[in-house]
């Protein structure tokens, strides 16, 4: 985990505890299959990232915008796997061994 957070930046570590629980809350929905929920919150977080991004670049010229877009789908997707992770260890820390 602790490289997982050198790559992602630290003011959106706190999407990675939303995800986690836009993911708890899908699963108790029983609307979509267990097996789309790390594709949509992959999907949300790259969104979500993609709204930081855009807010706090500066998206004048080509290089700027393709880093934009660069930043906010890595930063999505390590956000989403940061709450994977996040989910598995709550588990298995309630599992006797």
């Amino acid at each position: 985990m602790e490289q997982i957070m050198n790559y992602v930046k630290p003011e959106l570590v706190v999407v990675a505890v939303v995800l986690y629980f836009v993911g708890m809350g899908l699963k108790q929905s029983q609307t979509v299959t267990d097996k789309y929920i790390p594709a949509i919150l992959g999907v949300l977080g790259i969104v979500i990232c993609g709204i930081y991004v855009v807010a706090t670049c500066n998206l004048v010229g080509t290089q700027n915008v393709a880093m934009a877009i660069f930043t906010a789908i890595v930063q999505g997707i390590l956000v989403a796997g940061l709450s994977t992770y996040i989910n598995q260890v709550i588990k298995q820390s309630g599992k006797e061994e």
